[in-house]
């Protein structure tokens, strides 16, 4: 498994090895031994899988307090995957980071606690799965403006499709101190 660093302290891309013949590929998508190595969480708790059409644009999302790490990727299709420091007091808040996650490429991204995490859509449909630290907590789900200008995300398709909830977010400079984790 090959490490890309990004430009977020603890935001990483994983490639990992593929082997593949006419029948099709296998590839390792979390070893717990391997995974210690890069300093990757030992114990997910929770499980995910969702499936989004072309525009889909879910997030940028944030669970506070227990906030939750993941690890992602996508099964089928292709989506443009973010990360956003919402860490009070870090040197990157407010940074973010954006990668092609697909099908074709098999890459992953771990985004750590305390970073808030969307992604939209780019093919026909899109099959995303990923393993999180801390359990779902709908009380404490938070959101934050796709569309922040603070944030400058440049989302690969324009109008997306989204949620009451992510069309209601606040901007990130509007969210109280005391609802975002610290550095």
């Amino acid at each position: 498994m090959k490490l890309i660093e990004s430009s977020l302290p603890g935001v990483v891309l994983f490639e990992p090895a593929v082997f593949g013949d006419e029948r099709g590929f296998f590839f390792e998508a979390w070893n717990r031994d391997r995974s210690a190595t890069f300093g990757l969480p030992l114990d997910f708790a929770q499980a995910n899988v969702s499936r989004s059409a072309r525009g889909v644009l879910r997030g940028l999302h944030h669970q506070w307090p227990n906030p939750q790490g993941k690890l992602v990727w996508v099964l089928e299709g292709e989506v443009f995957d973010v990360a956003v420091d919402i860490r009070r007091g870090s040197p990157t808040f407010g940074h973010c980071f954006g990668a092609l996650l697909s099908a074709a490429n098999h890459r992953m991204m771990y985004v750590p606690p305390g970073f808030a995490h969307g992604f939209q859509v780019t093919s026909e449909y899109a099959t995303f799965c990923y393993l999180c630290t801390a359990t779902y907590q709908r009380e404490h789900d938070k959101a934050l403006a796709w569309n922040d200008p603070d944030l400058a995300i440049e989302w690969p398709l324009a109008e997306p499709q989204l949620s009451a909830k992510d069309q209601a977010a606040p901007r990130l400079r509007d969210v109280a101190a005391d609802q975002l984790p610290e550095y």
